[in-house]
């Protein structure tokens, strides 16, 4: 292929004078030709017109020649002629020379070259003139199209001129020019008005910044051919009638519900067409698919006539007498979803639509939609999607020219369009569908538009932007407008356009009616991503039950044999790297595991079963601590790598793992959207540490915690959070456990049926998700396979270890891996302890790395048999029923909640309360941890050191001691060796928060009952009211 852009862009021009020098010079030059490729060969030259700016016409008017010499100028057919003829650089083409005794021999030279062309000179400046100018248009069009439908603000929020498009315009010396067209082989009048008529109307076109020559040259195809924007009759009519019912939709709900908030779209009314025709356009070229998220603006009219959600259930959701289903909270009707799949009428195939739900948080969308589209498109084999853009224009609400500059970085053109020239805009969706189709990259549509309403539609906009609002009352709407345009144009008329009104108003009005028939509002029916065959018809789970998460010994062995060796030949890898797998090797051969190979056993095993498992975040491939390595390198050759964990099975399910940005709330809320659009996939994402999850906090409040009772849609992503106190600082320490135990949505004052047949997996089902904290790599394994495992889908929350990652005694034998062996919520004693209860003085409550601290402490104090630790390792949903038989076990035990976090942190506030629901507050619960603290950690190592030993002092049973005084006359007991803190709590219906003497706690006021709850204070529970009722209630 020819690229004289690439030549032409590194040509310098020289004078005459220099050019005769470099003759004079009589320097030999090899033979220039174009060859068989008609590439142009020649070596970085002189000639006076070529430059960077000149290449695409110079470009232009070689392809010219190539096809027929005589229909360009003679001047360019001399040009190439010479040069194919071998001219040295700098003759091709020559402006006159003065005579001079000195040039003889440099005219003799070129003379039978070039002809003398007096008129060359100002006929080539001519045409470069054009030239720059078509190209001014192309590069700096849109800054100056007429895009703003009110024609009071520049789409750019820039109201000059680019230099560019007036200094071109200066050069080019139009009067001269027209006595010359004759002389030219192309109109170039012609030339620059299609170029303002294709850049500068109500299309801005972004797109030279593309690298690419073939997308360029495609685009500019589609806006710079002569008619190529006509419509046909019927597409009009087409248009007419999809405006009608944007419209008319607005103004029903404006007419029923005038005081009730719906965020319309007035003023963007063309939005539902220009949706509707990148779905036509998009299911011609085979898309099946269509997956969309937007605001709340606009959401109730793309349900209604594009997703087709039928009008009766929009219209009920005004209903404030409307009953809620059993379903969860819900939520606002301008934020639900909507799954539908049709057919599309325009090309009779079928189309799936899909609108994602969306919080008040209007970006948080976008990171969603595009990881439930990767989803599909990895589950399908399709390639990358096309994402559109709907955004207001204020002027400070960025600093870039338009809000869509961010495409730029990923080479995606972008096109402006008034969105009150709707032929103008069905075309660029034309065009934005068949560039996705055609190049399969993403392309961006920016529809500049207006509100013709307040925010909501209680609001007055007069208040702060009355200058635009008076023009706005002004304005005719689209529809208004464009009816007027195609009844002048004869394309329909008046009668037929009333008709095509009326015809939808009786649709909305029908609906209406039965609207009023629906007595229930079920959130089920706005599901955004259903899982077909996953439930049942009905949207339960097949069972409720969870079956063992153990695996064969044989399975074991051969995912630990590939886990510690290089699956493929001829590869080298790192000697360090080596040592590791070594000693994989090492345990595999002993029937141990540590994190990283219980992590691979996990995942290996579920590949075998046909579960795609997907892992991202930052530096997952070798893990943050250098303890995973996924992903292998080849030491020899670049970007050779190989992942192991794809050459365990010969038909398992795929595996990905991926690095990702530092951007955990992009990174994150897509992970979100991938896990959507499937329930057999186990998709993780691993923050580098735990504490960095709150840059992505929108994601996790907004959907991950709320998102089933919101809008019924279950998700299975399990977020990995490195999480322990090793000195590390306040920033690599805490994953913030009290912030996701605090959304838990269990009651801490309620103690549920134990009894209850299957009451784990029913406490699972009723969570909005899982918090754990395992200590042991076995608990971390089997809690991964139950994720799968589990007939419904919650979201999973791991403070993973990091130390543990390495600890010699964090490890775990293949016997409590096998078949048959489970998730345990919770590890109790097993040592000296366990074996006579009756001496135990003091019962240890604790999650995660602290345990190993303890134990440590515990046996360098030899108390082995004084001391009790069971270790919670699922902290949500709560193990009441587990932790009732530890404390009963104990019966002369003190109980104490022990944790390395400060005590306004961590688990503390979060356990206590359910630990003496458990016991019915039959006993104080004690606190041994680091005091409150407004960082989550110490930055100095010493601090860091004391505090842990000050905290382990909790191994010390000796209530006489000074450092334990274990009377409850104050709420800080601990003296400053010791920081055990305590104290019985007072009765839940006290009005004041004082410290309680300890004979006082232990008095009729709060009495040692066995009853299932004691009502928390506030409003009473539904389970409250049953307890007062039947008198097992506190007054």
């Amino acid at each position: 292929m020819f690229h004289l852009r690439t030549y032409a862009a590194k040509l310098r021009p020289l004078t005459a004078s220099q050019t005769v020098r470099t003759f004079s010079q009589n320097r030999s030059a090899a033979a220039r030709t174009f060859g068989q490729v008609r590439g142009y060969t020649a070596p970085v030259a002189a000639e006076p017109f070529l430059s960077g700016t000149s290449s695409n016409y110079v470009e232009e008017m070689y392809y010219a020649w190539l096809e027929n010499p005589k229909s360009v100028h003679k001047s360019w057919d001399i040009f190439f002629r010479n040069t194919n003829a071998g001219a040295p650089p700098g003759t091709a083409y020559q402006s006159p020379l003065p005579l001079s005794p000195g040039s003889l021999s440099a005219v003799a030279r070129v003379q039978p070259l070039v002809e003398a062309q007096p008129n060359v000179d100002k006929l080539v400046e001519d045409h470069l003139a054009v030239q720059s100018l078509i190209r001014a248009y192309q590069i700096r069009g849109h800054h100056v199209a007429q895009l703003d439908p009110l024609g009071i603000l520049d789409a750019d929020l820039d109201s000059s001129v680019p230099a560019d498009i007036i200094s071109s315009t200066d050069k080019l010396d139009l009067a001269v020019f027209k006595e010359r067209l004759r002389m030219l082989t192309v109109g170039a009048v012609t030339l620059i008005l299609i170029a303002l008529m294709a850049y500068c109307q109500h299309i801005g076109v972004e797109f030279m910044f593309i690298n690419d020559l073939e997308q360029c040259q495609w685009i500019r195809q589609k806006f710079e051919t002569p008619g190529i924007m006509q419509f046909t009759n019927e597409e009009k009519r087409t248009l007419l009638a999809r405006l009608v019912r944007s419209t008319r939709f607005e103004d029903f709900l404006q007419r029923k519900w005038s005081s009730e908030k719906r965020f319309g779209l007035e003023g963007c009314e063309v939005l539902i067409p220009a949706l509707k025709t990148i779905i036509d356009k998009s299911s011609e070229n085979g898309v099946d698919y269509v997956i969309m998220g937007m605001p709340h603006r606009g959401r109730l009219n793309v349900l209604a006539n594009v997703i087709r959600k039928e009008l009766e259930q929009i219209f009920c959701q005004f209903d404030s007498k409307l009953e809620a289903a059993d379903e969860g909270s819900g939520d606002v009707k301008y934020h639900l979803g909507m799954y539908h799949r049709r057919i599309n009428r325009v090309t009779d195939r079928n189309i799936t639509l899909s609108l994602v739900a969306n919080p008040s948080h209007l970006e948080a969308a976008d990171p969603v939609v595009m990881g439930k589209t990767k989803a599909e498109q990895f589950y399908c084999g399709d390639t990358e999607g096309k994402k559109i853009g709907f955004t207001t224009d204020p002027r400070m609400a960025r600093s870039s020219p338009y809000p869509t500059d961010v495409a730029r970085v990923v080479n995606a053109p972008i096109f402006h369009v008034n969105a009150d020239d709707p032929e103008a805009v069905m075309y660029v969706c034309k065009v934005a569908a068949e560039w996705r189709s055609t190049f399969h990259k993403d392309v961006v549509v920016d529809l500049v538009c207006y509100r013709r309403n307040g925010h909501n539609e209680m609001d007055e906009p007069m208040f702060t932007q009355p200058l635009m609002y008076k023009q706005i009352r002004k304005q005719k709407p689209v529809l208004q407008k464009y009816a007027e345009l195609l009844v002048s144009q004869g394309v329909v008329n008046q009668p037929e356009y009333e008709e095509e009104i009326s015809k939808y108003d009786k649709i909305c009005e029908e609906a209406f009616t039965r609207s009023k028939d629906e007595k229930i509002l079920h959130i089920k029916h706005w599901l955004d991503s259903p899982w077909p065959g996953f439930f049942t018809l009905d949207g339960q789970p097949r069972s409720m039950t969870c079956p063992p998460t153990g695996l064969t010994e044989d399975i074991l062995t051969h995912i630990g044999n590939v886990a510690s060796s290089v699956p493929v030949e001829n590869f080298t890898i790192h000697g360090g790297l080596s040592r590791i797998l070594k000693t994989r090797g090492e345990l595999v051969k002993n029937r141990t595991v540590d994190w990283a190979l219980a992590e691979y056993m996990a995942f290996g095993s579920l590949l075998k079963e046909g579960i795609h498992i997907r892992l991202s975040g930052q530096d997952v491939e070798r893990g943050t601590f250098s303890h995973r390595h996924h992903v292998l390198h080849d030491q020899n050759v670049d970007k050779k790598t190989c992942i192991p964990m794809n050459h365990l099975w010969p038909n398992q399910a795929p595996y990905t793992v991926c690095n990702s940005s530092l951007s955990e709330y992009g990174v994150l809320g897509f992970e979100l959207g991938f896990a959507m659009a499937s329930p057999n996939a186990l998709v993780l994402w691993e923050a580098q540490f735990g504490d960095f999850h709150n840059t992505a906090q929108c994601i996790i409040d907004q959907f991950i915690c709320p998102g089933q009772a919101k809008w019924v849609r279950q998700n299975g992503i399990v977020l990995l959070l490195p999480h322990g106190m090793e000195g590390m600082g306040p920033e690599h320490s805490s994953a913030r456990p009290e912030r996701f135990l605090q959304m838990c949505n269990d009651d801490p004052d309620v103690l549920p049926n134990l009894e209850e047949a299957n009451f784990d997996i029913n406490q699972l089902y009723d969570c909005n998700w899982i918090v754990v904290n395992c200590s042991t790599p076995g608990n971390f394994f089997h809690v991964l396979r139950r994720q799968i495992l589990l007939p419904f889908r919650k979201p999973l929350i791991i403070f993973t270890p990091k130390s543990l990652l390495r600890h010699p005694e964090a490890r775990t034998s293949f016997d409590e891996m096998l078949s048959g062996t489970h998730f345990q919520r919770v590890i109790p004693e097993d040592g000296l302890a366990a074996q006579n209860p009756a001496n135990v003085r003091r019962l240890l409550f604790c999650t995660g790395k602290v345990y190993y601290d303890l134990t440590r402490e515990r046996k360098a104090r030899g108390m082995a048999e004084q001391v009790a630790i069971t270790r919670i390792e699922q902290l949500s949903p709560f193990p009441f029923d587990l932790l009732l038989q530890e404390v009963r076990k104990y019966p002369n035990a003190e109980l104490a909640w022990c944790q390395e976090e400060h005590k306004n942190q961590g688990y503390y506030d979060y356990v206590k309360p359910r630990l003496r629901t458990t016991i019915s507050r039959a006993k104080p619960v004690w606190y041994a941890g680091r005091d409150p603290a407004a960082a989550p950690a110490t930055g100095n190592k010493k601090t860091h050191l004391t505090e842990l030993q000050r905290l382990l002092e909790v191994m010390s049973t000796n209530s006489g001691d000074e450092d334990m005084d274990m009377s409850l006359g104050t709420t800080n007991l601990p003296t400053a060796s010791s920081n055990l803190q305590g104290r019985e709590d007072w009765h839940p219906l006290q009005e004041e928060n004082r410290t309680v003497p300890r004979e006082q706690s232990l008095s009729a006021d709060l009495p040692r009952r066995s009853d299932p709850a004691v009502p928390a204070p506030g409003p009473v529970t539904q389970r409250g009211l049953q307890l007062l009722a039947s008198g097992q209630g506190h007054p």
